[in-house]
């Protein structure tokens, strides 16, 4: 049986200046999260009231004209080492946020993973929104929220 590749699976790291403690405090105070990541305007912990596995938390995002709201669940939460939650459907991507020590700071990794295509109404309203390539828009605004993390944490 051969395993199915995902449809995105996308990370980007960066060496931040800061305890990994410190940075992990940062990214699981979901409500700062409209402040890091270029597409999230607002987060709010909805069940539970902090970085636990089970909690879920709302989360408002804006694309252009075009805005949604979300449910993620949290499904890891090492304190300093690892954060991850689950978007509900119909997204079903994993965001998994690693704080690993390295000389000069944190290497933080930002990944997500969807292992199906988005629907294509969703396709079709990213494109409208201005996105043609959704993978390196992804991938750019991982980059812009790991920098924000990084401004967050002096």
């Amino acid at each position: 049986m051969t395993a199915t590749a995902p449809a995105f699976d996308l990370s980007v790291s960066r060496v931040i200046p800061a305890e990994p403690q410190a940075l992990y405090a940062i990214v699981t105070e979901v409500g700062r999260m409209g402040e890091l990541s270029p597409e999230t305007r607002s987060t709010q912990w909805v069940e539970g009231d902090g970085p636990v596995v089970g909690a879920r938390f709302k989360g408002r995002n804006k694309l252009g004209w075009l805005s949604w709201t979300t449910i993620a669940t949290v499904t890891e939460a090492e304190p300093g080492a690892r954060f991850a939650f689950e978007i509900s459907p119909p997204s079903r991507t994993t965001w998994t946020y690693t704080f690993e020590a390295v000389p000069g700071g944190t290497r933080v990794t930002e990944s997500m993973r969807k292992d199906s295509d988005q629907p294509a109404p969703i396709r079709l309203l990213q494109r409208l929104a201005g996105v043609r390539d959704r993978r390196e828009h992804l991938r750019a605004g991982m980059t812009t929220t790991l920098e924000r993390l990084e401004a967050a944490s002096r």
